[in-house]
């Protein structure tokens, strides 16, 4: 199913399906945060070694499936499915943009 995301979120998901890691630089602010399995990642480069350590641990991808937007958040839901325990799963994506560029994330 093909989502309207805007374009950092876009480029977020293609970052999470393989995509070049450094293009983290394009789609977060430089003081973003990202919550993640209970863990705070500060900043592009904390966000660029946990994308890192992710995709060098599983192999996976991850589809949008439903998206919403209350004004404040774009929570974004996708199918999850690879070789980590418990796979497949749904798992919620929370964003809060700044001038075009996510400036949190939290993954639950």
């Amino acid at each position: 199913m093909s989502l309207s995301l805007p374009d950092a979120v876009a480029t977020y998901f293609a970052i999470s399906n393989g995509a070049d890691i450094a293009n983290v630089n394009h789609c977060f602010t430089p003081d973003a945060v990202v919550i993640d399995e209970s863990k705070t990642h500060r900043g592009l480069e904390a966000i660029q070694a946990w994308q890192r350590d992710v995709q060098n641990a599983f192999d996976y991808t991850v589809e949008p499936i439903r998206v919403a937007d209350d004004g404040t958040r774009l929570t974004v839901t996708s199918h999850v499915a690879g070789n980590f325990p418990g796979s497949p799963v749904q798992l919620s994506h929370a964003f809060t943009l700044l001038d075009g560029k996510i400036a949190a994330l939290e993954i639950v």
